[in-house]
């Protein structure tokens, strides 16, 4: 009898063990699965909003519309190097802005 509470038991925690592990596995699939998306959908900087630049990190509103400013005085950024001409952007920022948007070509 006691063979038979005592193979029940660790039935049930090895069960229970095996959701729980599956479980904690899932937020890092979620996080794995977001950033496969981000990836891949890029905003267009020449043709976005001042919210939706402002929502890339290390931008903000203040350098999300400078990026505007420049955009209506000197015409489309076209790459990451002419984005580091845009006041308050450096070539750190720039390049880790780049992986959010596509310029025009």
């Amino acid at each position: 009898m006691k063979t038979v509470v005592f193979a029940f038991a660790m039935t049930c925690v090895a069960l229970v063990s095996n959701q729980l592990f599956a479980w904690e596995a899932k937020p890092q699939q979620t996080i794995n699965q977001a950033q496969n998306t981000a990836a891949v959908t890029k905003i267009n900087l020449n043709t976005a909003s001042t919210e939706q630049l402002a929502l890339i990190p290390g931008i903000g509103q203040q350098k999300a519309e400078a990026i505007q400013k420049y955009i209506a005085e000197h015409g489309a950024i076209r790459s990451e190097q002419q984005l580091t001409e845009v006041r308050g952007i450096g070539p750190r920022l720039a390049e880790k802005v780049a992986q959010y948007v596509q310029f025009d070509h």
